[in-house]
């Protein structure tokens, strides 16, 4: 089942889930809106290989907007912090953003029982858009689950302070 407002609400108050900034305005009847931060990452040289750390490009998004190309993954993060326990998170992009050709996410929308830090955002668009620091750009939502918890533990993202590029490469070198 997922939460509705006041239910995410109870359980920020109890510390089953964190949001830090709250806003109260953000708080909708089964989510909340997430804002994007500032800064974006673009990965810089092709092709991209699995097995290796990925070089990156930052780009600050200025107050007047920054213009998002088509055919560019463009690495985004919440400028929200949030943190939950025994709920699992979910994340969407917000239907406004949707009707204007953009995605958040490409895969990554699924969190874990446990997970805290930034969500990283995969930013695509189908056509030339203007993006603004501080948009109103996804929701979260929270599941509630059935069984023994067992909470996120990957060293991977948990607890990130930024974007984070892919970490994949870190699986490969656990394989050897």
């Amino acid at each position: 089942m997922i939460l509705t407002g006041k239910e995410i609400e109870k359980r920020r108050k109890e510390g089953k889930i964190l949001i830090e900034p709250f806003d109260d305005n953000l708080l909708n009847p089964n989510s909340y809106n997430l804002r994007l931060f500032h800064e974006l990452l673009v990965y810089k040289n092709f092709p991209l290989d699995m097995k290796k750390p990925a070089e990156t490009e930052k780009i600050i998004i200025p107050e007047s907007g920054y213009q998002l190309q088509p055919g560019i993954l463009y690495l985004g993060r919440t400028l929200e912090f949030t943190e939950t326990h025994d709920f699992v998170p979910m994340l969407e992009g917000r239907s406004s953003i949707g009707r204007l050709g953009m995605y958040v996410h490409v895969t990554a929308g699924f969190g874990d029982v446990g997970f805290k830090g930034f969500w990283t955002l995969e930013i695509s668009v189908i056509h030339p858009l203007i993006v603004y620091p501080g948009v109103q750009i996804c929701q979260i939502f929270y599941h509630t689950v059935q069984g023994e918890v067992e909470e996120y533990k990957s060293g991977k993202y948990q607890g990130n302070q930024g974007i984070q590029p892919s970490l994949l490469y870190k699986d490969f070198l656990s394989e050897k």
